[in-house]
């Protein structure tokens, strides 16, 4: 391939937050070979099959004025199916509480990932949706591509029966009250939604909206007062999907579960990346940090209907450091 044939097919499948990450990691000509051959416009028969046996996804969505939430939508195992490679149809609906059941319209770009905690798996699809009805919707698939299993805690979901009409108690702030703090302080999984613009419902692949994970050890995000969070950023797959797109749109949507009574916590924030200095040093593993001012937040007791066991910590963050 010609140096003018790999940076056509580098701009297709990056966008210019995304490649100025890589430039500053110092991966740019080796993600311009890797990204396009593993970054694709439809989905494998493997991540299709593994989207079909999931009893729950998250989905990264933009609610009118841009700003990105992450959610999570459950069901018995194949409630997702893919009856062709560019199309996914759910049949379930998100809870009233999540802000993902007022985003959800036709031509609204959204991002999915699926995630099987005790395996480590985990794929990533983004699209368009379309067909939108009480029953479910359907997405367009216009982006989908594998993840690493780093960082993942180990934990089997358990579908538990409640009834997904039933009004939830919900607490929700400009500030992170005390009960939001300590569910944020235990966490070691947290999953974030971005943008890569401020206008990106009707625009497919590389402009839409993602999800994604972030794990470390309990206490890897610092609180900082009831209004900042600070996150270690550990090295990834160097396709650099969230911070590209915290570099061109620093809006994004943080969710916290409480993997034993069903709490969610969302949260809106404005994200800041600190790309060296002092602070990065001190956290051993640390690549950079990403620095959160939270804008609103909504705690929702115990409406996930899933419950999972013990976490079997992620080999990966063993060197990783702490806060301490």
């Amino acid at each position: 391939m010609s140096e003018s044939q790999q940076s056509v097919l580098q701009d297709v499948t990056f966008h210019p937050g995304e490649l100025l990450a890589q430039q500053r990691a110092g991966v740019l000509e080796k993600m311009a070979a890797v990204g396009p051959r593993v970054i694709r416009d439809y989905m494998p028969d493997q991540h299709r099959q593994f989207f079909e046996q999931l009893p729950f996804m998250l989905v990264g969505s933009r609610d009118k004025s841009g700003q990105p939430w992450a959610s999570i939508m459950v069901g018995e195992p194949g409630f997702v199916s893919s009856p062709t490679e560019r199309r996914l149809e759910v049949r379930a609906r998100a809870h009233a509480s999540d802000p993902l059941h007022a985003n959800l319209r036709d031509g609204a770009a959204i991002g999915l990932l699926g995630i099987e905690p005790h395996t480590r798996r985990r794929n990533r699809a983004n699209g368009i949706v379309e067909q939108l009805s009480d029953e479910g919707f359907s997405i367009v698939v216009t982006e989908s591509f594998g993840n690493c299993p780093k960082y993942i805690q180990a934990r089997r979901p358990e579908l538990i029966d409640m009834d997904p009409a039933a009004p939830a108690s919900e607490e929700t702030g400009a500030v992170l009250t005390p009960a939001m703090m300590e569910l944020i302080g235990k966490a070691d999984t947290f999953f974030i939604a971005t943008a890569a613009d401020e206008n990106a419902d009707h625009v497919a692949g590389r402009h839409g909206t993602d999800v994604s994970h972030r794990g470390g050890k309990p206490g890897f995000v610092r609180i900082d007062g009831n209004h900042t969070l600070t996150v270690p950023d550990f090295i990834g797959n160097f396709f650099f999907n969230t911070i590209g797109n915290l570099v061109t749109h620093p809006r994004a949507g943080l969710l916290f579960v409480d993997f034993t009574n069903g709490d969610l916590l969302y949260v809106a924030v404005t994200a800041k990346v600190i790309w060296d200095g002092p602070e990065v040093d001190a956290f051993a593993g640390a690549q950079r940090l990403l620095q959160f001012s939270v804008a609103q937040a909504r705690h929702v007791k115990s409406v996930l209907p899933l419950r999972w066991g013990e976490a079997e910590t992620s080999p990966y963050l063993a060197p990783m450091g702490s806060w301490n």
